[in-house]
């Protein structure tokens, strides 16, 4: 019995070795994912350059003219945040977003390995209404939350009684 396996097994791994050459000509090759590009961004006041926390700073890749998603960090109590997902040779569309500060946005080429971004965020100007006091009179503008044109109060209409 030991002859006839001995005589069978150099058949047997011949006729085998076609199938394995020809697995292993099937297998996929592996490619590496491109390289990415470290981000830090630094979200500042453009009056005295003091940090904004809790900035929502969002990243949006673009290709072309289309968005490819969006990825939204807050920004830590320096101000600051960081992502290493976006490849190098995309476009990101950068939005900043912070309460009592206007939006910020800007397109960026990510060409190199790394990128330090410095946000500098200002006030929201003032409005213009078309629609003048709302009694149809003359157009005005309003100022901002928080800012007063002038020092004194505003007259006060007395309730009827």
């Amino acid at each position: 019995m030991g002859v006839m396996f001995s005589r069978r097994l150099p058949v047997l791994l011949l006729a085998v070795s076609p199938l394995f050459s020809l697995a292993q000509a099937n297998q996929r090759k592996y490619t590496p994912p491109p390289a990415t590009c470290s981000i830090k961004v630094t979200v500042l006041r453009s009056t005295n350059g003091k940090p904004i926390p809790n900035a929502a700073v969002i990243f949006h890749p673009v290709e072309g003219d289309r968005d490819k998603g969006a990825l939204e960090l807050k920004s830590d109590e320096d101000g600051k945040v960081s992502i290493d997902v976006i490849p190098i040779g995309d476009t990101v569309r950068l939005q900043v977003i912070a309460d009592g500060w206007k939006t910020y946005g800007e397109d960026y080429v990510v060409d190199s390995p790394s990128k330090d971004i410095v946000v500098k965020m200002k006030r929201p100007g003032e409005q213009y209404s078309f629609y003048g006091d709302g009694k149809g009179t003359e157009s005005s503008t309003t100022t901002p939350k928080g800012q007063s044109t002038s020092a004194k109060p505003s007259p006060q209409t007395p309730l009827p009684q």
